[in-house]
């Protein structure tokens, strides 16, 4: 164990800045001229969710109240003892303030090191603080004082950098394979709208930038045949001469399987909608078979494409890379009637268009919903066989490279969690560590 490491509260190195309660008006419809607002539901996983933040005039905010780099955003008000006191910490410089149910835990850099400090309150140690500490009934709350009052013990600040240099490779790691995924998921989604939304392969060929024989980016010369030589109008507005207005129908098998209390497995790995965002699959929840949901029923196979049809506007979608995984009834499964259709399946399913076009379709009230059949009905061209055949070459090493760097984000994130207590208890001592040839993978 640790020797020499001093015992200190929370609040004898750092303090801890309440959010502001913004009123509506105060709130800009444009985020254009004015800074993010973090609210707790922006926090998830340990990081920040900035799809839907809110943005407040620059005047309002003041100094002290704005983030900075090392900052954690903790939720200090939730309607859930789970969700109170989950925090994430900045550790890029970037704009933004916090709202009226969030505090900032902002570290003394004489005192302690800032990353070092967003560590320890990732520990277990922190969350069963807060887990404990948290009252209320239908809203749960921490105070600054209980936060505050947290002890940890704190090695010398050679010792923090150390341990935060160490967690911090990993974290970067992982941002790294995260923005990669950002940018192969970009270029797929680009090549299907430009094949089967724009048709601009079609639109090149009649204004005679692509002649045969010729290559262009993203179009190499051998795919010139595969493409029509003018648009016709459709239902749809205008379409490649030849090819017609199917739907995914034509392409999967809707719901193909579902488990019976005869046929489920004894380990139910279960993937929900909650837990399903924008194309990644954020956690698997494991159960014993008599314990797991009762919405735990759709059998899930790789290349299978998961829509949520409860809020679909929510975003809770992605293509299945692993086997033996148990989706939520509240998710349509496409499963492809061919190995080739799996990618065209996954990008028009859950293209912005589609997503937005399910949004406005669910009904329901408290619970807006659409059918499964409804995202089956997704309308798609219906192109030759070929041609489907070479996007699915061209697309299927983005979708690989994403999955692939999934798997290793995941066992990063796994090697951290593993470090962390130990490393910030004394447990483990930095000089028997080695772990660069894990992130130069």
């Amino acid at each position: 164990m640790a020797d020499k490491w001093r015992v200190v509260t929370l609040g004898d190195v750092a303090d801890l800045v309440r959010g502001v309660s913004y009123r509506p008006s105060d709130l800009l419809a444009d985020g254009a001229e004015g800074i993010p607002l973090l609210r707790a539901t922006n926090i998830k996983n340990q990081a920040l969710e900035l799809a839907d933040v809110l943005f407040v005039p620059p005047a309002l905010v003041r100094d002290h109240q704005r983030l900075r780099r090392f900052d954690v955003v903790i939720a200090m008000s939730s309607g859930s003892r789970d969700a109170v006191g989950r925090l994430a910490q900045l550790r890029r410089d970037w704009v933004g303030c916090v709202g009226a149910f969030c505090g900032v835990v902002r570290a003394d850099p004489k005192r302690v090191h800032p990353e070092y400090l967003g560590y320890v309150l990732q520990s277990p140690a922190f969350r069963t603080h807060v887990e404990t500490r948290a009252v209320g009934t239908a809203i749960m709350n921490l105070s600054r004082d209980r936060i505050l009052g947290f002890t940890l013990r704190l090695p010398d600040l050679p010792e923090q950098s150390a341990i935060a240099h160490i967690l911090g490779t990993l974290d970067d790691k992982i941002e790294l394979n995260r923005k990669q995924n950002e940018t192969l998921e970009a270029m797929a989604r680009a090549l299907f709208k430009a094949w089967f939304v724009d048709f601009e392969p079609v639109r090149a060929k009649m204004e005679g930038r692509w002649q045969r024989g010729q290559s262009l980016p993203g179009l190499p010369a051998h795919l010139y045949e595969l493409f029509p030589d003018r648009l016709v109008e459709s239902e749809l507005g205008e379409i490649p001469e030849g090819w017609e207005v199917t739907s995914l129908a034509e392409f999967s098998s809707l719901n193909p399987e579902t488990w019976t209390r005869s046929t489920r497995p004894k380990q139910i790995h279960y993937v929900d909608l909650s837990n399903t965002k924008w194309g990644r699959i954020e956690s698997v929840a494991n159960y014993d078979a008599d314990n797991a949901p009762s919405r735990a029923q759709r059998v899930l196979r790789p290349l299978d494409t998961i829509v949520g049809t409860v809020r679909p506007g929510n975003g809770s979608y992605a293509m299945i890379s692993d086997e033996g995984l148990t989706g939520s009834t509240g998710f349509a499964v496409l499963r492809p009637v061919q190995r080739e259709f799996a990618e065209l399946i996954y990008l028009a399913a859950t293209s912005r268009e589609n997503i937005e076009r399910l949004s406005n379709l669910a009904d329901g009230g408290a619970y807006p919903a659409v059918r499964p059949e409804v995202v089956s009905a997704t309308p798609v061209p219906r192109a030759g066989k070929e041609l489907i055949n070479e996007f699915s070459r061209q697309v299927r090493p983005m979708l690989s490279g994403i999955t692939d760097n999934e798997h290793v984000s995941r066992t990063l994130a796994e090697l951290r969690d593993t470090l962390l207590p130990r490393l910030i208890s004394g447990e483990l001592r930095v000089s028997k560590l080695d772990i660069q040839g894990v992130c130069d993978d």
